[in-house]
């Protein structure tokens, strides 16, 4: 069964256009999880433009699915991470002006300082996630510095969905086959989307967890919150085969 993650970046983004405390974080993380969403997701940011450090600690005592936090493993966020001891932690390597995440790790290059940050959350009892492009060399990587899981950026499969699906999925695949023999769980995220996830999760059906924000959120505009999270649970409801 694959979860569905909800990243709440975007609610914090609109409440702090305005200042004030609409819409309130706290109970949108809530909501979801009472529409049917398995997990939370947010990523603090340095200069805290969305979710900020406090929003962390106010979320984890009050919140029933998983938890996870995304951000870039410095002495700050590892000391934040460590305090809250959220289900999950995933690593990225954004600088920290960057807009949003559009890379994974060079898990060679940062081998060392990956294998240390992983190991002092371990310790703390948090499953790690390593976020990674579509590549076998780098999940390799990944699995040597002993992280539970990674993450696939599917930027790519998502913007290439439209011109030739299986193209756009096959190095996901691929990617997908090598960590699951390396023992590694599965997550996957970005740009995924009512549109590309049911192909997406039917081509990798052993996914752990797909984390969704900015789509889920924009279809919530028209479509309402309760009804955006129910449909996309829908595309992660396994393949029924016919009856003869």
């Amino acid at each position: 069964m694959t979860r569905l993650s909800v990243n709440i970046n975007k609610i914090a983004t609109l409440r702090n256009s305005r200042g004030g405390d609409v819409p309130n974080l706290l109970q949108v993380a809530l909501d979801c999880e009472r529409f049917g969403a398995e997990g939370i997701t947010v990523h603090p940011r340095p200069d805290e433009r969305h979710i900020r450090y406090q929003d962390v600690r106010d979320l984890k005592p009050i919140l029933h699915t998983e938890f996870n936090i995304e951000g870039y493993p410095s002495p700050s966020f590892c000391d934040l991470v460590r305090s809250i001891c959220p289900t999950q932690v995933t690593l990225v390597p954004d600088k920290p002006g960057q807009l949003t995440s559009d890379h994974g790790w060079d898990t060679r290059e940062h081998a060392a300082f990956l294998e240390e940050v992983v190991t002092t959350f371990q310790k703390a009892g948090i499953r790690t996630s390593i976020f990674v492009n579509p590549d076998t060399d780098m999940i390799e990587g990944a699995a040597h510095t002993g992280t539970d899981r990674i993450e696939l950026y599917t930027a790519a499969y998502a913007h290439d969905y439209k011109k030739d699906r299986e193209a756009a999925i096959h190095p996901y695949k691929e990617a997908a086959l090598a960590a699951r023999h390396l023992g590694l769980g599965i997550n996957a995220g970005h740009d995924l989307s009512l549109e590309n996830l049911a192909y997406f999760h039917e081509q990798i059906p052993y996914l752990a967890e797909v984390s969704i924000g900015h789509a889920l959120i924009c279809d919530a505009l028209y479509l309402g919150l309760e009804t955006t999270v129910q449909q996309y649970l829908s595309q992660l409801q396994p393949l029924v085969s016919p009856q003869n």
